[in-house]
């Protein structure tokens, strides 16, 4: 029993010491390092490095292609030449057959003013015509007249001369027959006295060529007067005209009529403002930012969203660009040349003209838009 007692326990040292003469054994390699996954797999290493780098090349071809082509602002809005619609003239308001937003093509007529006073005006400048008329026929009548006159007294002084002439003669025979005394001193004192009334006789005749040609010359200028005078007339009905012809204010070309402010009855004033006229022919203006513009160049497609209406998308094309800022060409430019200056991205403004506007909603300037412009082409 003892023996057996004694064995138990050697067995029980000997069991204890099993594990570590066991862990002795073990072999040293398995504390070795293992080689990486890329040495143990090249290949698939190799292959997950390419198709990385196809997709980041892919990628950025997608992103040059379908998205940094676009130069996008939403500093846009819808741009016209709108201009106040105002009278020419003043008088009371006749009528106003437009109503307010009204389109109207070129030719409608916006506003009436009472045209009886010009009516009249125009009236009594044709009056004034006739008047310069019959002026211009009674100096020509004149005109005859005078060279009439001219003839005859031209006539009278060649009849004159002739008979002076003759009495010159005359006189010089008797006073050659008083000297050799064959004639008598009468008949030699009578030749003298003829010879003097037919000198008169002929200075009566040039002063009555000489009062004809001034008579003429004067009806000349009564007719030349009368011409003057009738110009003027001519002149005063042409303004009286346009007087009464501005009355009536029509559209100039196709558009809107907004802000009707003139009404019937009222009395309005010479260059008064009636009515704002929006044209039909209406653009974007895009303030985009300079550093937007490197690309950018007229006839590029542009979509345009309408932020009152975006359900509608529009097409247009860049028209042109303006070559500056917009502040430099503002009422007060920047300036610059300070020495707080501090740098600051400009915005240009980029004139887009859209292909065709919708018909049925209604589109006016100063409405915000964003438009979206393809600046190299890809897609």
């Amino acid at each position: 029993m003892d023996q057996k007692q004694r064995t138990a326990p050697q067995l029980d040292e000997d069991q204890r010491e099993e594990p570590k003469d066991s862990a002795d054994a073990e072999p040293t390699g398995k504390e070795e390092k293992k080689p990486s996954i890329v040495r143990r797999h090249p290949l698939a290493a190799l292959l997950i490095v390419a198709v990385i780098a196809a997709v980041a090349v892919l990628g950025y071809f997608v992103w040059l292609v379908y998205f940094h082509p676009y130069e996008s602002t939403d500093d846009a809005f819808i741009d016209a030449r709108s201009f106040s619609v105002a009278a020419k003239i003043s008088g009371y308001v006749a009528d106003v057959p437009v109503s307010d937003n009204q389109h109207v093509d070129a030719g409608a007529v916006i506003v009436k003013i009472d045209p009886r006073d010009y009516q009249i005006a125009l009236d009594q400048s044709n009056g004034q015509i006739g008047v310069a008329k019959a002026a211009i026929s009674s100096a020509e009548a004149q005109i005859a007249a005078a060279g009439a006159a001219i003839d005859e007294a031209k006539a009278q002084q060649t009849s004159a001369a002739a008979a002076l002439q003759y009495a010159n003669d005359e006189n010089s025979r008797q006073q050659q027959l008083v000297k050799s005394g064959a004639g008598s001193e009468q008949s030699a004192q009578q030749a003298a006295s003829t010879l003097r009334q037919n000198q008169a006789n002929f200075a009566q005749s040039q002063a009555s060529v000489t009062s004809a040609v001034k008579n003429q010359a004067a009806a000349e200028a009564q007719k030349a007067s009368a011409i003057a005078t009738l110009h003027q007339a001519e002149a005063q009905v042409e303004a009286a005209q346009q007087d009464l012809d501005y009355t009536t204010i029509t559209a100039a070309q196709p558009g809107r009529v907004v802000k009707l402010s003139g009404s019937k009855g009222q009395y309005v004033q010479a260059g008064q403002a009636i009515a704002m006229f929006v044209p039909d022919e209406i653009w974007i203006t895009a303030n985009f930012k300079e550093t937007q513009l490197t690309d950018m160049r007229p006839g590029q497609p542009v979509d345009v969203t309408i932020d009152a209406y975006p359900d509608h998308l529009l097409k247009g094309k860049v028209d042109s660009v303006q070559p500056g800022s917009g502040t430099a060409f503002s009422l007060l430019p920047a300036e610059n040349a300070t020495g707080n200056y501090v740098k600051v991205t400009q915005r240009v403004p980029v004139k887009i003209v859209v292909d065709n506007w919708p018909k049925d909603i209604a589109i006016g300037p100063g409405m915000s838009v964003i438009p979206t412009v393809t600046v190299r082409p890809g897609n």
